[in-house]
């Protein structure tokens, strides 16, 4: 997956934004404010950070050397993964699950806004 993909991929859920609140290198993909991707685009290897499920991070962990704790973030929620070094698929699938969490962990009033098209 190159940079460009994964800025389109991390775009195309529902209200989400991206941001530079750090610098103008790291992009910061949000929803309702809240972060659920980040990482600088233009970097070699292509990382980028993403929210996890606690058990299921220590077990991709366990499953994949280009998948390691949160680079400067809570190592027990977050992964930084190396995206050449997985297959597109899963890398859309961690996207997605990192999307999914912080979405459940809004407000109702924020997730039924979401609903609405």
């Amino acid at each position: 997956m190159r940079a460009d993909e994964l800025r389109a991929l991390c775009l195309s859920f529902n209200a989400a934004v991206e941001e530079f609140p750090f610098t103008p290198e790291v992009s910061v993909f949000k929803v309702c404010g809240k972060i659920f991707a980040l990482g600088d685009l233009d970097a070699r290897p292509l990382t980028v950070s993403l929210k996890c499920d606690p058990e299921i991070a220590v077990r991709l962990r366990e499953q994949h050397p280009g998948i390691v704790p949160g680079y400067h973030l809570n190592k027990r929620h977050w992964n930084t993964v190396t995206v050449d070094e997985l297959p597109a698929v899963l890398v859309r699938e961690l996207v997605e699950d990192s999307y999914d969490l912080v979405v459940a962990g809004l407000p109702k009033a924020q997730r039924l806004r979401l609903d609405r098209p």
